[in-house]
């Protein structure tokens, strides 16, 4: 079973960067993809990027589009979300997902996810 771990996260400007590291072990359960999330307290747990790890194909929610980067260290088993330009409604638990449920159309979507890292925490000030 893959197993997770989030690093990365901290307290940075507005208009900052910050990169987030989601190392993983083990070996996948169901899709090949690693997704980026984040959540506010309250609120659902927001799709922001993914990867396919056997292809390389992202995807980008628009709300992050030009702004975030997701990449991968093939020979690491590591994915990272690379966050430019940063704004305090970014600050949030930020949260790697693996194990998509085969046949997913959209993976961004939470509920397609089995396997989940601890989260790190960014926090954006103004």
């Amino acid at each position: 079973q893959v197993r997770l771990l989030e690093s990365g996260g901290g307290s940075v400007q507005a208009g900052g960067s910050l990169r987030l590291s989601c190392a993983r072990s083990g070996a996948f359960a169901g899709g090949t993809s690693v997704a980026w999330f984040r959540q506010v307290p309250g609120k659902e747990r927001d799709g922001l990027a993914a990867i396919y790890t056997d292809g390389g194909r992202t995807y980008y929610a628009d709300s992050v589009k030009g702004r975030f980067t997701i990449s991968q260290d093939i020979a690491k088993k590591t994915v990272y979300l690379q966050m430019n330009s940063l704004k305090p409604e970014d600050s949030a638990m930020y949260y790697c997902a693996a194990d998509m449920r085969a046949g997913a159309s959209w993976p961004l979507e939470a509920y397609e996810y089995s396997t989940w890292g601890q989260g790190t925490q960014v926090t954006v000030s103004s």
